[in-house]
């Protein structure tokens, strides 16, 4: 299999290691395989893909969009490294409130389920492929305050590059959310 699969303390946020095979040419790596993803409990397909480009110090998020337009994401680093937080907005879960956090880099990506928001920070200059479960839906889309104090998520870099739609979302315990848990 060319996949490692291994959850993070949130169980349902999963990250994935691809494995390459180099050569002169370069390398060739399978990102995705559905039936290797099924078997490791992500049961989704995806429907759109989306880039960016970050500078250094770029945060971006935290997002997710309600139902019944919610997404999963699947989030690959083509360039670059990031910092990736995931934040479980289900009520009634055991982690409610809580986040999760990876360095994902070029050999590695993260699943992010329905019902969490999602954000990062690139840690250097990067490229970034999300595939997602549904389609964007602005009149769905919400936001959370990256720098909720009651997250007190521990960005890696002092310096921060935000956009100002970003810098307007409401703290977690004033954000709306129509997710419970188990989803």
């Amino acid at each position: 299999m060319p996949f490692k699969f291994r959850s993070l303390d949130i169980p349902d946020v999963v990250v994935i290691e691809y494995i390459s095979f180099p050569d002169h040419r370069g390398f060739f790596a399978e990102i995705y395989k559905r039936s290797d993803f099924l078997s490791n409990g992500i049961p989704y397909d995806y429907i759109q893909a989306n880039m960016s480009y970050s500078r250094r110090g770029v945060i971006r998020g935290l997002h997710y969009q309600l139902k019944p337009a919610e997404q999963g994401k699947l989030v690959y680093v083509i360039q670059g490294r990031i910092y990736d937080v995931a934040v479980d907005i289900r009520k009634g879960s055991p982690h409610y409130g809580r986040y999760v956090a990876e360095e994902i880099y070029q050999g590695k990506a993260i699943w992010i389920p329905p019902g969490f928001a999602h954000g990062f920070q690139a840690i250097e200059d990067s490229i970034v492929v999300y595939m997602v479960t549904k389609e964007y839906s602005p009149q769905h889309e919400r936001c959370i305050h990256w720098r909720d104090e009651e997250l007190a998520i521990k960005w890696p870099l002092q310096e921060a590059i935000i956009s100002e739609k970003d810098s307007r979302c409401p703290r977690l315990r004033d954000a709306e959310t129509n997710f419970s848990y188990p989803l």
